[in-house]
């Protein structure tokens, strides 16, 4: 049988070694093999983003784009580290809960004239602006860390690509690996802030959650082409590890269990975070390959489809998850 595209990954690769020599984290290939042998029969999306919608920026691709890379710029951090609260904003007599809330927040502002799709504009941006952008239940967290973010892409998108993220992803190879010229590549590379990598006992472990999640984004928009999107993997946040948790497939040691269930902070880089992150990984694309195994070959899935059958069930639970102070996801 032929190995998977997405075990030649960069990403996955460099994750495996961490999953080998894990302390605190151990995936469960049972778990998988018997959640796999349910979820197969279920149907998988290939999700338009929702950052998109419900309004349709002019129905202009070039503001599509920008819209859903400022969304990926600002996409981290919805849960207050000290009271484990959410962010949430109502809207319609509906609760949208962390990215959906922000998402919201964004297309008001648009609607009433902020020129937030334009990279001199974010060389501007302060904290208290973003407090007033996001208004919902909790204060924003981190909204400091998202102004110095803006300032920073904003002054590399004027110096080269006019301002516009759109400028930067049409002129790059349409694919996320392309002897480094692909979309992942030169955007991890030209834009330190979606650059996700931590140092596991002295390896490097490519996490690129962020970056990976803004390319599916605009490729479930219609808005570019990847020609090597089974290459993708997971996205390593917040809410994935908790359906893998939940369902049996990862364990973690007593003591990294009660510190996320106690509302503890897992420090960013540490040892149980990174194993938390790559452990996530692994186990969805040893799940995709589970699933694939009972599906035709007509109907095969990608990783980023089962993430998004995980994250969407399980984004607005109760259940505790990890907390990171961490721009990165």
């Amino acid at each position: 049988m032929l190995t998977p595209p997405h075990w030649s990954s960069p990403v996955l690769r460099s994750c495996l070694p961490v999953t080998e020599t894990a302390e605190h984290v151990q995936i469960s290939t049972e778990a998988i093999e018997s959640v796999a042998s349910w979820m197969a029969y279920e149907t998988f999306v290939f999700p338009r983003n929702l950052s998109l919608a419900p309004y349709d920026v002019d129905r202009d691709p070039d503001k599509a784009i920008d819209l859903m890379m400022l969304v990926a710029c600002l996409n981290f951090a919805f849960t207050d580290f000290e009271t484990g609260e959410t962010f949430i904003v109502q809207r319609d007599g509906e609760q949208l809960v962390d990215t959906d809330g922000m998402s919201a927040c964004l297309h008001e502002a648009l609607e009433r004239g902020e020129p937030l799709l334009d990279g001199a504009h974010w060389t501007t941006i302060t904290e208290g602006y973003l407090d007033t952008i996001f208004e919902g239940s909790i204060t924003m967290p981190l909204n400091a860390e998202r102004a110095q973010i803006l300032n920073d892409v904003g002054r590399r998108l004027v110096e080269r690509y006019d301002g516009h993220f759109h400028t930067f992803i049409r002129d790059c190879e349409p694919a996320m690996y392309a002897d480094g010229q692909g979309m992942l590549e030169r955007l991890v590379r030209e834009f330190p802030r979606f650059d996700d990598v931590s140092t596991y006992r002295g390896q490097e472990v490519q996490l690129h959650k962020l970056a990976q999640l803004a390319l599916w984004s605009l490729r479930g928009a219609e808005l570019i082409e990847l020609r090597d999107l089974d290459r993708m993997t997971a996205f390593a946040d917040y809410i994935v590890p908790v359906a893998l948790r939940v369902m049996g497939i990862l364990t973690y040691s007593p003591e990294l269990e009660a510190t996320i269930t106690e509302r503890g902070i897992v420090a960013r880089d540490s040892d149980e975070e990174i194993e938390i992150r790559a452990s996530t990984l692994v186990a969805t694309a040893q799940l995709t390959d589970a699933i694939n195994r009972r599906r035709p070959d007509d109907r095969q899935v990608i990783i980023p489809q089962i993430d998004y059958r995980l994250w969407k069930t399980y984004h607005a639970t109760f259940w505790p998850h990890h907390l990171t102070p961490t721009t990165m996801y």
